[in-house]
């Protein structure tokens, strides 16, 4: 027994002074590393581009509902007024209405494949409008829906002769990356692009183009105006500047969860190396504030023996419903072991 005592001290104190000067290795593991690692890119990505992304698809929500606002506010103007020299308009003026004076070119008609409009596949008919001013501009008329099987329907003709026609000025699509075909009779593309159109059918068109509005002259199905409420891009662009917030939030919460769960097993063990030490001595174990008057109490060892066995199983089995209410039945007991050994002597 004496012997026991001897080395059970001396151990309990070496692993004690070891945890201590070596808890902080805990978080130099891959999974603390990768986690650190996750939430600084996290962090990064949604304060520099998932915030700006949402943010900046609701500022253009709104810049485009003041100019749609704005045009119907105003009455329409020439559309040499709006129209530069190469049929360009500047980002501001889009969504301007403005007249044109001229006659359509029919022969140099192109179709909108299968755009999605009114819930259902389309397509939307472009044809060259030449102006008294000399320009071509290109015009879309509107849209029709696909027939069976897809197939491009009936379209009705342009009208003939001078026409004063009123539109929608809009700025010109990016270039479609499929290349454009030649179905039913019609040059078909997939972007609103007026010099991809313009090589298609040997025109000299202007930059950007006009949208027709109800009741003009060759409109077919108008073209439906954007809706004008905002959507949900404000509240998505504060959500992720909310989680780029929250999760170094969280993994601080993390690191303190484990610095005190540490803590808690450190003080249980140091606990479990005292009543071992109490036991081998053959008295209950004492604080070093109650080691002095432990003098009088070793005499009822006969009484304190089965005191501290009870208390080291209580102690153990406290532990380990504490980490199991953690971590499941999937994380190792370390204390199983004391509780064990604590019924098997006793």
């Amino acid at each position: 027994m004496g012997t026991r005592t001897k080395q059970t001290a001396p151990d309990s104190e070496r692993v004690r002074a070891r945890q201590q000067t070596a808890w902080w290795k805990t978080f130099l593991k891959p999974s603390w590393v990768f986690l650190l690692l996750f939430v600084i890119v996290f962090s990064y990505l949604a304060f520099t581009v998932l915030a700006p992304w949402q943010l900046g698809k609701d500022d253009d929500i709104v810049e485009r509902n003041e100019h749609i606002t704005a045009a119907y506010e105003k009455d329409p103007v020439p559309a040499d007024e709006i129209l530069g020299d190469n049929g360009a308009i500047d980002g501001g003026e889009e969504w301007s209405r403005v007249i044109l004076r001229g006659q359509y070119l029919p022969d140099g008609e192109v179709l909108v494949r299968l755009r999605p409009v009114a819930s259902g596949p389309s397509y939307q008919s472009l044809v060259p409008f030449r102006t008294d001013g000399g320009q071509t501009i290109l015009v879309n008329r509107g849209w029709v829906p696909a027939g069976e099987a897809n197939a491009v329907p009936e379209i009705a003709p342009t009208p003939s002769g001078p026409q004063e026609i009123i539109g929608m000025v809009r700025q010109h699509e990016a270039e479609h990356s499929s290349a454009p075909v030649e179905r039913d009779g019609y040059p078909q593309v997939y972007s609103i692009n007026p010099p991809q159109v313009g090589k298609l059918i040997d025109a000299d068109l202007g930059l950007d183009y006009v949208q027709l509005t109800e009741d003009q002259p060759g409109v077919l199905n108008p073209i439906p105006i954007p809706q004008m409420d905002r959507g949900n891009h404000l509240s998505y662009g504060f959500q992720w500047i909310a989680f780029g917030i929250m999760a170094p939030l969280g993994l601080g919460y993390f690191v303190w969860a484990e610095i005190r769960e540490r803590r808690r097993i450190r003080d249980e063990e140091a606990e479990m190396a005292q009543l071992d030490a109490a036991d081998a001595q053959g008295g209950p174990a004492t604080d070093p504030a109650a080691a002095a008057g432990s003098t009088a109490a070793a005499g009822s060892t006969a009484a304190a023996e089965p005191e501290t066995s009870d208390a080291k199983a209580e102690a153990a089995e406290a532990h380990e419903r504490r980490m199991r209410a953690r971590y499941g039945e999937s994380k190792p007991d370390f204390y199983s072991k004391f509780a064990k050994r604590s019924k098997e002597r006793f």
